[in-house]
């Protein structure tokens, strides 16, 4: 869940950074809505591939994508930056709260079970 919502709202970020890259007019205006959508596009199919492996590699890829796209619109370096420090918080935060909300339910069905018997 907190990969998810790393990657939705990267999809705005990106659509606020694309829209001052336009209004400044820092690059080639094709070239501005050509990355920017196409980061997008990325973000929001890895936060639908999420209940896979492959989501979060894709993920991963999404992030270093950003990053690079600092070599074309330099504002991107800092939003790569960014969000990539929260794409891996939220890949090792987001972990360990699954772990903790198995156990939990584990520890809760039990407790059910112990009472009904």
């Amino acid at each position: 869940m907190f990969a998810m919502t790393v990657l939705v709202s990267e999809v705005f970020i990106v659509l606020f950074a694309s829209l001052v890259a336009h209004g400044l007019r820092l690059a080639d205006l094709g070239l501005i809505w050509g990355v920017g959508g196409a980061a997008m596009l990325a973000c929001a199919v890895c936060a639908g591939l999420l209940r896979h492996r492959a989501g979060y590699v894709l993920g991963s890829v999404v992030q270093v994508l950003l990053l690079a796209a600092g070599f074309l619109l330099p504002m991107m370096f800092v939003i790569g930056v960014i969000f990539g420090v929260l794409w891996v918080a939220s890949v090792q935060l987001g972990g360990r709260i699954d772990v903790e909300r198995k156990q939990r339910y584990a520890a809760e069905l039990e407790h059910f079970r112990a009472q009904s018997a």
